[in-house]
């Protein structure tokens, strides 16, 4: 399946019109990406919530961890270097933490709200092999910087 993003976006940005709450804009993102395309296996964020650390936040699909501090995994680098992480392997990834064994490849991208604070990340999970592309990272991160930017 290939998604349409154009309508992914409008679509988002119909639901979220006028919120302002990041748990609320997450929720409703974390679920409209999840059922975009069938390649993702687990779609959701993790909320900065302390000094380089990193809790579970809405999404979809199995459990996650609970926490992940930015010295490790793949959110973890999303959220240290406030670069997207497009990871074709996980196994191939240091540090890698395996919230679920299915995970093959990976998409994390970090989340700013309208004064360029980090929100957290979004991290999208694939139990297919290098599932995810340049044009989704760059379509997604659109759809969070319109989404986010009027979160305080």
């Amino acid at each position: 399946m290939t998604i349409d993003y154009p309508t992914l976006a409008k679509t988002i940005a119909a639901l979220t019109d006028g919120e302002s709450d990041a748990v609320s804009l997450m929720a409703t993102v974390a679920c409209e990406v999840h059922h975009a395309d069938d390649r993702f296996d687990w779609t959701g964020f993790y909320r900065v919530a302390g000094r380089d650390l990193l809790k579970i936040g809405p999404y979809q699909g199995g459990h996650g961890c609970l926490s992940i501090p930015f010295t490790r995994g793949v959110c973890g680098a999303a959220a240290r270097t406030g670069q997207v992480q497009l990871v074709s392997d996980v196994d191939a990834f240091p540090g890698h933490i395996a919230c679920a064994s299915s995970t093959q490849s990976e998409l994390v991208l970090p989340v700013w709200n309208g004064t360029g604070r980090l929100l957290g990340v979004l991290d999208i999970d694939s139990d297919q092999p290098d599932a995810f592309t340049q044009d989704d990272a760059d379509a997604l991160a659109v759809i969070l910087k319109d989404t986010f930017s009027s979160v305080l």
